[in-house]
């Protein structure tokens, strides 16, 4: 009956106390106003003295209840009815630069690097429900997998679909990873426009310098993160593919940490060093903190006063009593 009510003046409710002392002050008024008469058979007043003394504690009843009426109405019921309204400023849009080479089939990661990437990179994804993504694929060239979009679906499929193939040039090409991501975004209009590139090894293919393509994003506003894939020390990872199978061996890992920092650096960016599949997550939790989208929320309040009937009723029963004490009991009281 009370659900969704609040009081505006709730203190007053403490008036309904001093109902218990008026209840027990009326029993003890009456007890001593109530004459005792004595005689050898009542048999004949029961039936008409027990109507005329019910209907007169009636008044008292009456009149109780319409204090009670008249204090919750004091305290001023109301409904409220909260809606909200989720108004989201214009977001941010990322693009994944993924680097595809070879060498992302290294298993220094589980089950390698390119699979532990792509796990962590659907989680980030998964965070993100209010921003554009995009995902860009390089080697020794690049393309954009997917453009820009707020469709989650096409992204996770697309990144699922992500795997090291012969189709693109082998190599690492840097520069034209970070040049294909950058065009994608740079003509977005939304607040802020970020780039994360990983790689796990040096520039050594490409036309586009990574410094050059560096500088053109730090010219359109976007930010940056860099990621270097990729244990310390020595890894296994694949040689060479005999009758289609990859070998593996274990070679050094060298990532080219000086230069995604320069580029990291340079777009106001972050540069990152994951060397196990923990580590990655923390990096692309930190990156989700460090980029938020803004959103506001707006609540709006619908108040409806409820003391009104209270008070109606109130007045009701006082009126009804003050007939029936000038009227049907007027003789009687």
């Amino acid at each position: 009956m009370l659900q969704g009510i609040e009081f505006t003046h709730t203190e007053l409710l403490w008036l309904l106390l001093l109902l218990p002392p008026l209840l027990l002050w009326y029993v003890i008024k009456h007890k001593k106003q109530t004459a005792v008469l004595e005689i050898s058979n009542s048999s004949g007043l029961v039936k008409g003295s027990l109507f005329w003394t019910v209907l007169k504690h009636c008044l008292f009843g009456f009149r109780t209840l319409a204090l009670v009426l008249i204090i919750v109405a004091m305290a001023r019921p109301q409904s409220v009815d909260v809606s909200t309204k989720t108004k989201k400023t214009r977001g941010i849009d990322i693009v994944m630069a993924i680097d595809v080479s070879a060498s992302m089939l290294a298993k220094d990661l589980k089950p390698n690097r390119l699979e532990a990437l792509k796990d962590v990179a659907g989680k980030f994804i998964a965070r993100r429900p209010n921003d554009r993504i995009g995902l860009v694929e390089y080697a020794g060239e690049s393309y954009t997998r997917t453009p820009v979009t707020s469709d989650k679906n096409i992204i996770f499929n697309s990144l699922k679909e992500i795997k090291y193939n012969t189709i693109i040039t082998g190599g690492t090409a840097i520069g034209m990873g970070l040049a294909t991501a950058v065009n994608r975004i740079k003509d977005s209009k939304a607040k802020s426009k970020i780039i994360i590139l990983l790689t796990d090894g040096v520039n050594n293919s490409g036309f586009i310098d990574p410094l050059t393509a560096s500088e053109l994003a730090s010219e359109y506003g976007i930010k940056t993160y860099t990621i270097g894939l990729g244990s310390n020390g020595m890894a296994l990872s694949p040689v060479a593919i005999r009758n289609g199978k990859i070998q593996y061996s274990r070679i050094q890992v060298e990532i080219d940490e000086k230069l995604l920092k320069e580029i990291a650096e340079g777009t106001g960016g972050k540069y990152f060093r994951a060397t196990n599949n923990k580590k990655l997550e923390e990096i692309y939790a930190e990156i989700n903190q460090l980029e938020k989208t803004e959103i506001e929320e707006f609540k709006y309040y619908n108040y409806e006063e409820k003391f009104r009937p209270l008070v109606l009723w109130a007045l009701a029963l006082l009126v009804f009593e003050f007939l029936l004490r000038h009227t049907l009991l007027k003789s009687f009281i």
